[in-house]
């Protein structure tokens, strides 16, 4: 019998479910063959038993309540598949009724992907391409960052001046205590950089190798040790070593240092690069304007917990993961906003299903453009994936046909977000076609310099 499907409240699918006897028939042998090879029934071989002998081993509802978890999978699996429902999780189930010999009647509830009710179309450009000038003081600074980066650090006899770096032991005390984490030998302090405690490399100005001291200072108030934050602490440094630290000239031998001619043309690339990074990140913020802008003006059903939920949890471990490389910790993370996970994850909600809602518009491109991967295009994309690791196991997931499968929907979703910002920011195929030029014309004249921002 057709299952009888009602649409409810939170994005949740409701599938009323009547098996007869003689669809469930087929289950109810197999349990009974399963039964009996496990089971042994006096007088027959394994797995030979008929229902009867069976009923008479174990009961009859033991039968019928065995056949009816696979009925349930496989009359659920079906109308999922018969009626393209895009469930998401398991369902919970409810039996309405079970009794041998008679109907088999079951209730199926699981959460479905929002869809989009209300879709905001695309008529003409309007997000403009908001590209940041270089100017000549961000060439400048950028030629002292790359400066920094070659410096040498010699030793000297000298007081300490903003100019140097002073290597210090460490120990920090209230009350007379050593604070927890309140060592350090070897400390590297350079004092024309901001220390994280105020004041405290204006202390080490005009010490000197050998030289001790003690002094005062508050902890910052958010500090993220908070029966320290904003509190007066002990501090006593021991100098063991002043370094100057020196910088390179800025000419030719400094230029070829870092793969090309001249300081001018050192000059002329790191503006070119710089320019590279601005344009790259005035498209980065005018598709996210593009999105929210047509997702904010769209309609969806509603997003359901349990997407919410991994969503969320995805979200926070990318917060995590991003900490954790520039070298921080979330425990100290977490302490230095006053806040525990479950309120940062509850903090994500109102982004997440933000990013959930993208999802379902990009997808809606997807299939009302009809956009599909050639199998030369997917083909290349997975030799491309290949190439980039000798790793056997990882090369086994990558040509595997679940993972096949998910890089045909990425690409697919690519081709969506294509389509949208061809349609939705001004002058995009003009700004694509000069900035594809230009960046071909630069790696063949220049290459690339490998500045304090470049991430190879």
């Amino acid at each position: 019998m057709e299952p009888i499907i009602t649409h409810l409240p939170g994005s949740k699918v409701e599938l009323k479910f009547t098996v007869t006897p003689e669809e469930a028939q087929p289950y109810i042998d197999k349990v009974v063959q399963e039964i009996s090879t496990e089971k042994t029934i006096p007088g027959f071989r394994p797995g030979k038993a008929p229902y009867a002998e069976v009923k008479n081993a174990v009961g009859e509802m033991v039968i019928w309540e065995h056949a009816l978890e696979a009925v349930v999978r496989a009359w659920f699996v079906k109308t999922v598949l018969d009626k393209q429902l895009q469930t998401v999780g398991s369902p919970e189930i409810s039996v309405d009724q079970l009794t041998p010999g008679q109907e088999l009647k079951f209730t199926c509830t699981v959460a479905v992907m929002p869809v989009i009710t209300k879709v905001e179309e695309i008529k003409e450009p309007f997000v403009e391409l908001k590209i940041k000038e270089v100017k000549d003081e961000d060439v400048e600074k950028a030629v002292q960052d790359l400066r920094k980066m070659k410096h040498e650090e010699v030793v000297t006899a000298e007081p300490a001046t903003k100019d140097h770096m002073v290597v210090v032991d460490l120990v920090m005390t209230k009350d007379g205590v050593i604070l927890e984490g309140g060592t350090a030998n070897g400390y590297r302090v350079y004092l024309q950089e901001e220390h994280y405690i105020p004041k405290f490399a204006d202390q080490l100005m005009g010490l000197k190798k050998g030289d001790q001291k003690k002094f005062t200072l508050p902890f910052p108030a958010e500090h993220y040790q908070k029966m320290y934050a904003g509190k007066d602490i002990d501090f006593e440094v021991n100098v063991k070593e002043v370094y100057e630290i020196k910088l390179p000239e800025v000419n030719d031998e400094f230029a070829k240092s870092l793969g090309v001619e001249s300081v001018q043309a050192l000059r002329d690339l790191l503006r070119k690069n710089m320019s590279s990074e601005n344009e790259h990140h005035a498209m980065e913020a005018a598709e996210i304007e593009l999105l929210e802008s047509l997702v904010k003006n769209s309609s969806f059903t509603e997003v359901p917990e349990i997407l919410i939920k991994e969503e969320t949890r995805r979200m926070y471990e990318e917060l995590r993961n991003d900490i954790e490389h520039r070298g921080g910790r979330m425990e100290d993370y977490l302490a230095s906003i006053k806040k525990s996970a479950d309120e940062i994850k509850l903090d994500m909600i109102p982004q997440a299903i933000k990013r959930l809602q993208t999802s379902v518009y990009v997808q809606h491109v997807v299939k009302d453009q009809k956009l599909e991967v050639m199998p030369k295009e997917l083909d290349d994309e997975i030799d491309r994936l290949l190439s980039m690791t000798e790793d056997p196991n990882t090369r086994e997931r990558i040509s595997s046909p679940d993972y096949r499968e998910y890089v045909n929907t990425v690409m697919r979703n690519r081709k969506a977000l294509e389509h949208l910002k061809e349609k939705g920011i001004k002058k995009y195929q003009e700004f694509m076609n000069r900035f594809a030029k230009e960046e071909k014309e630069s790696e063949a004249k220049h290459g690339h310099v490998h500045g304090p921002n470049c991430q190879h």
